[in-house]
């Protein structure tokens, strides 16, 4: 093994004995639940190992906490996408509620567009959820963001534009 990759496992291990304890009590006490504490610190040496980016972080703790508060945020994201999927199809008819299996995958489907629309400003994401989830025309999806129509057609052209570049990619 090349001395650059077994001094970057040290960076690494050192990083993480030196600072998964603290960033799991600050979780923990951020979340109120040891499992997700748990999950979530991990996860974020997940991501510090896979950016390969260990040898240069200078202040590990704000950066440990900035890595942690993304996943704590796309967490309560995915929890609210599920959330809402599930209050919708307990309105639906019995006959109409989709098998356990479809219902994995309408939820695997709106995790990806959620990630796919992260970091376009919230008018914008509505919009297209409005457009595509429920169907609504230019005018309904201005009168409910109080924008104009001109505005709405904006916004579904950089979302449309948005979801087919993580397409090509």
């Amino acid at each position: 093994m090349p001395t650059a990759d077994l001094s970057a496992q040290h960076d690494l291990h050192t990083l993480y004995s030196d600072h998964h304890g603290w960033l799991f009590s600050w979780l923990r006490r951020k979340l109120g639940n040891s499992f997700d504490a748990a999950d979530l610190a991990q996860d974020t040496f997940v991501s510090v190992m896979s950016a390969g980016v260990a040898p240069v972080i200078r202040e590990p703790r704000p950066f440990l906490v900035t890595i942690a508060r993304r996943l704590v945020a796309h967490r309560h994201r995915r929890h609210l996408l599920e959330s809402s999927y599930l209050e919708m199809l307990a309105t639906l008819p019995e006959e109409l509620v989709p098998s356990p299996e479809a219902r994995l995958l309408a939820l695997e489907a709106l995790q990806q567009i959620d990630r796919v629309l992260d970091g376009l400003p919230p008018k914008v994401k509505e919009a297209f959820l409005l457009a595509h989830l429920e169907e609504l025309s230019y005018a309904q999806i201005a009168e409910r963001l109080s924008v104009s129509a001109s505005s709405v057609k904006q916004y579904l052209t950089r979302a449309n534009r948005q979801c087919l570049f993580a397409l090509a990619f």
